[in-house]
């Protein structure tokens, strides 16, 4: 990556804080549920997911299902999941790396509108404000104000978050 072209918002330290400070936030609303169902955007959103799940581990009593959300990005009616669960009064918590419009995550909720969960929730690492999609974001690691033309990468090695960059 470019440092001269880019600017550090995350660091891995705050990573972590963020993260732990969500999971605390999801049992902290969660603390009745039955079971729940974490939904990673396939690419860093798994990665987010999988961090989260770790860290609830340690904090929720209630069984935590894990499931990889796969989205054509060209054509984002393709949506697919590595494994099929029945998610019917479960609350699903679909999880991404950064929400830029909003576009993405609305496709997701595609993959679980058929069915009846008892409730849908997002999480995201970074948030932006430029969203061209109505979806509010339940859970956010940092809401960051952008240019139309400045991008937000959140940089992974070996399947940690090392941090994220605007560029």
């Amino acid at each position: 990556m470019d440092t001269a072209a880019t600017n550090s918002i995350l660091t891995s330290e705050n990573v972590t804080r963020k993260i732990r400070r969500m999971a605390f936030e999801i049992a902290e609303r969660n603390a009745d549920c039955d079971s729940l169902i974490i939904a990673g955007i396939a690419g860093n959103g798994v990665i987010v997911a999988e961090a989260i799940i770790k860290e609830l581990e340690g904090i929720l009593i209630c069984p935590i299902e894990f499931i990889i959300v796969a989205i054509d990005k060209s054509n984002p009616l393709q949506i697919s999941t590595d494994r099929q669960i029945n998610y019917d009064n479960k609350t699903v918590i679909l999880v991404d790396d950064v929400a830029n419009s909003g576009r993405i995550l609305l496709y997701a909720l595609k993959s679980f509108l058929e069915h009846q969960p008892k409730s849908i929730q997002t999480l995201v690492l970074v948030e932006r404000s430029h969203k061209l999609f109505p979806v509010r974001t339940d859970y956010v690691g940092l809401s960051i104000a952008t240019t139309l033309q400045e991008h937000i990468a959140v940089q992974t090695v070996d399947g940690k978050i090392t941090g994220a960059w605007l560029h």
